[in-house]
Formats: C-alpha cells, structure tokens, sequence
C-alpha cells in the first residue's frame, strides 16, 4: 500500500470541475485533476430520487495532503454536500508515484 490516494469529486458542470481543479493544482493540493464531463448520477437527495449530469475530478493525491484538499473543494464547490471519497492507490508506476509526491 502507498501513501498515495485517488479522490472522486462529482461536480455540477466542466467548469465547475476546471476551476476546482485549476485551483488544487496550483495549491499543490494535487498532482494532477482529470475531467471527465458527461456522467450520469442517479442518487438520492432530499428524500427523492435524482438523476442528473455531472462531471467528474479524478485528482490524484498524497494521504498527507487530503484534508486540505478535501477544505478547498469544500469552499470551492457549489454543492452544500459534494462527494469527495478518497480511494488508496495500493500499486503503481514508481516513477509516476514519486511525481505525485513532488507535485504536491
């Protein structure tokens, strides 16, 4: 297992996602952000069944720098509740692990 995590930040449109992004990068809060627009999110809000499009931040990270990372989404995004799940990246490419952990 490394230190190193993925994070899912569904977001309300691509330039939503492009300004968190832009943001976490240039914090060195991330290594990298992927935007992925066009998913479909079905979920439960409020008591009734939601299903909208989202775009989707694939960022990836350190463990040490996820609490900071997870308070600038939090101020940046736009939902009162956004998804932000950290997944552990437990193999990888040593050379792209070690620029993960330079980049941020």
């Amino acid at each position: 297992m490394t230190d190193k995590v993925v994070v899912l930040v569904t977001c309300s449109s691509a330039e939503e996602a492009g300004k968190i992004a832009s943001a976490i990068v240039e914090q060195r809060l991330a290594a990298c952000a992927n935007i992925v627009p066009g998913i479909r999110s079905v979920y439960r809000w409020e008591g009734k069944v939601q299903d909208d499009q989202e775009t989707l931040l694939i960022i990836k990270t350190t463990r040490e720098r996820f609490v900071a990372l997870r308070a600038a989404i939090e101020k940046l995004h736009s939902y009162s509740v956004p998804e932000i799940i950290a997944l552990p990246i437990v193999e990888g490419a040593e050379k792209y692990l070690n620029w993960i952990q330079e980049s941020t």
